[in-house]
């Protein structure tokens, strides 16, 4: 039986994950561009809001968070629109790059400790109790999932989305693609830093390498949403991949119930992504089988 601990655990840890998930339906998804900033823009979300937090400025830390990732994404989607380089070199480039920009924010050392400093979930601890980390993390995630459902609804959001299904279709209406592709990578990224800073803030630490293999465990969340709202409108989609999140989170709580190594948790994310962006050729492959057997 997994413990009531274990469980709020993975609850609090897949809301705040569920929002890298998100910033990857937008990039991945929406515009159909594997962006690979997002492991550096997450250490860079962590970064900023640790330095902030210690500063005393734990509230103010979380927009300076999103702030920093949209300029991330900003670097990327300049890259690939102005100097036409393609969208994944173009993300690793700005991901090796954030790795020393990260570095200085956080004064050249490899970690940051919160002991001492106030956080989000200390400033609420003594009105929620024993829920003062999942419901400001449920409500941040709630909130930001509400917000990308209406924007993906504005005209913009519907330029953005017509981008990533037909970018010559959307030039020859006259809309500026380099334009969509600039808001799109901006927000997914401001997404991601933002996941970073609040877990930054619910750790009470940052560090240098929080981010690495950010990209494989937000694509596990945001397949296996996909897979419990297959054809859902937009709205149900983004419930689907915050769902996806904690459903991932409680796949690790269980992996980590049967005493598994904690080293082999990457292992596990990959084995899992592996297997659901490969159970569409698994269900095809197996069925001449099944017809031929009858």
């Amino acid at each position: 039986m997994i413990s009531s601990i274990v469980i709020l655990s993975a609850l609090e840890l897949g809301c705040i994950y569920g929002l890298v998930a998100l910033a990857l339906y937008l990039s991945f998804r929406v515009l159909n561009i594997a962006d690979m900033t997002t492991d550096g823009s997450f250490t860079l979300g962590c970064a900023v809001s640790a330095t902030l937090a210690v500063a005393g400025h734990p509230l103010l830390a979380l927009p300076a968070a999103m702030l920093a990732g949209a300029c991330a994404g900003f670097v990327t989607a300049f890259l690939q629109t102005r100097l036409r380089i393609p969208s994944i070199l173009a993300g690793i480039i700005t991901n090796t790059g954030l790795y020393t920009v990260n570095l200085a924010v956080m004064g050249f050392s490899s970690n940051i400790s919160m002991m001492r400093a106030p956080t989000l979930f200390s400033l609420v601890q003594p009105w929620l109790g024993s829920f003062y980390k999942l419901l400001p993390a449920a409500l941040v995630t709630a909130l930001m999932g509400l917000l990308l459902v209406l924007f993906l609804r504005t005209r913009l959001g519907l330029s953005i989305r017509a981008t990533g299904d037909n970018p010559d279709m959307v030039r020859a209406s006259s809309i500026n693609t380099s334009f969509t592709i600039t808001v799109g990578l901006c927000l997914s990224n401001a997404l991601t830093a933002l996941s970073g800073g609040v877990l930054a803030q619910y750790q009470k630490t940052a560090d240098i390498n929080l981010g690495t293999g950010m990209v494989v465990i937000g694509l596990a969340s945001l397949i296996i949403g996909e897979a419990l709202m297959p054809r859902a409108r937009t709205g149900l989609k983004i419930l689907g991949v915050i769902l996806g999140s904690i459903l991932y989170r409680f796949i690790m709580a269980l992996a980590l119930r049967l005493d598994l190594p904690s080293e082999c948790l990457k292992l596990i994310s990959a084995v899992i992504v592996a297997l659901a962006i490969g159970l569409p050729a698994i269900r095809q492959s197996l069925r001449p089988a099944a017809k031929g057997g009858m």
